[in-house]
């Protein structure tokens, strides 16, 4: 199952996109014998600034694909949940599942109504480019979990 990071705003050199890309590809690595990845990160641009032409460079984006989106008011997860909701869904037969990380004034009503699921990373506002990065860490710390590999680690109960 291609996973796809789908982000508004391009990044360029900065230190978050470099995280980011390397992220993606040791969850590409990682994931390989788990029929997980590539895992990819996708920039888009509105025509115009604003939630309404960036939803619509999503969307477009998002063609066909299982959309979820990263949003403050969605879902709060753990790192298994999260994993386990990645494995469902490869199971269920998706073949591409895409994360979406909005612009500043969030995601269009659109994007809403088209996503299937929305999840947040807790209830504190995140800048842009570390959700990106937080993003793309979840993923690989997903496929490790998946794979039974020791960088997830529990804390006590």
């Amino acid at each position: 199952m291609r996973i796809d990071l789908l982000a508004v705003h391009r990044l360029g050199r900065t230190a978050e996109a470099g995280l980011s890309h390397d992220y993606a590809a040791r969850a590409t690595a990682a994931g390989r014998s788990l029929a997980l990845g590539p895992v990819q990160i996708e920039e888009v641009e509105g025509r115009k600034p604003g939630a309404v032409s960036e939803g619509e460079a999503l969307l477009a984006a998002a063609e066909g694909a299982y959309l979820i989106l990263c949003d403050e008011g969605g879902e709060a997860m753990t790192s298994k949940a999260f994993a386990a909701m990645i494995q469902k869904l490869r199971d269920q037969g998706e073949r591409r599942l895409i994360f979406a990380i909005g612009g500043a004034d969030g995601h269009s009503p659109a994007v809403k109504a088209r996503a299937r699921r929305s999840i947040a990373f807790g209830p504190q506002t995140w800048p842009h480019a570390l959700a990106r990065v937080m993003l793309a860490e979840q993923i690989y710390r997903a496929v490790n979990i998946l794979a039974g590999s020791p960088y997830h680690r529990e804390g006590p109960a």
